[in-house]
Order: structure tokens, then C-alpha cells, then sequence
């Protein structure tokens, strides 16, 4: 099985030449940029695989501490579980093991923020190996 071919980005970067799809599984899209504008910073929007609401209110306190990454972590990895998101992770493992595909955020530390998540979660679907 080949491997995903998977990158993240920082919406509102430059865009890598060789980044492919970029996918912003973001709870809103970029503020105060007309529709027609949004290919400036991705191609697909897919806010069903953001954050929850709920889960979004409490990141910026959670993800200060390294406790409470992980349980930021563990509750977006709980609702990635559902059946829709799962489907959709499913989908992206596919077309990353047939062309590039970029995973973006609005976070400045990956690190903390849900696309790392998103990325180890799509590699292990692809059968990848996982990264951090």
C-alpha cells in the first residue's frame, strides 16, 4: 500500500509549489474575505472535520498546558471517531495515497493544534506510519 503523501500548512503561509489539495478542516473560514477569495489560503473547506463547537470554545485554555493538549487531543480523536468524520478520514487517507494533500489551521503551533491530530489520524487510515 503506498504511503499518504501528507503535509499541513498555517492558513494565510505561502503556499508550498508541491503542497497539492490544501484542506482547511477549520471551524470558520478565514474572517472578512469574500467567498470568491478563499482559494487564496485553500482549495476545500471541510469544517466537518473541525473541532466541534464545544470542544473549540475550551482549545485556547487547554492546549496551554501539556495535560491539557492531551486531553484536547483525546477529545478531538473521540469525535473523529464518528461515523461521518471517520468516513471523511477514510476518503482523505485515499486520495493522500494517490496525490499530495496539505491539512491547514489558523494555529501557529502545529504542535498544538488539531491538524497534527488530523494528519496521524489520516495516516493511520492510510496504513501510513505516524508522525509525532
Amino acid at each position: 500500500m503506498r504511503r499518504p503523501n501528507l503535509q499541513t500548512f498555517r492558513i494565510g503561509d505561502p503556499a508550498a509549489l508541491d503542497g497539492g489539495l490544501r484542506i482547511a478542516p477549520t471551524r470558520r473560514p478565514p474572517r472578512g474575505v469574500p467567498k470568491g477569495e478563499w482559494h487564496r489560503y485553500f482549495d476545500v473547506w471541510l469544517p466537518a472535520l473541525a473541532p466541534s463547537p464545544t470542544l473549540f470554545a475550551h482549545a485556547r485554555r487547554l492546549i496551554a498546558t501539556e495535560a491539557g493538549w492531551k486531553r484536547y487531543a483525546r477529545a478531538y480523536t473521540r469525535e473523529m471517531s464518528q461515523t461521518e468524520p471517520r468516513q471523511t478520514i477514510a476518503l482523505l487517507a485515499a486520495v493522500a495515497r494517490r496525490t499530495p494533500i496539505a491539512i491547514g489551521c489558523y494555529c501557529v503551533d502545529e504542535s498544538r493544534c488539531h491538524r497534527s491530530v488530523l494528519r496521524r489520524l489520516i495516516e493511520q487510515s492510510a496504513g501510513g506510519t505516524t508522525s509525532g
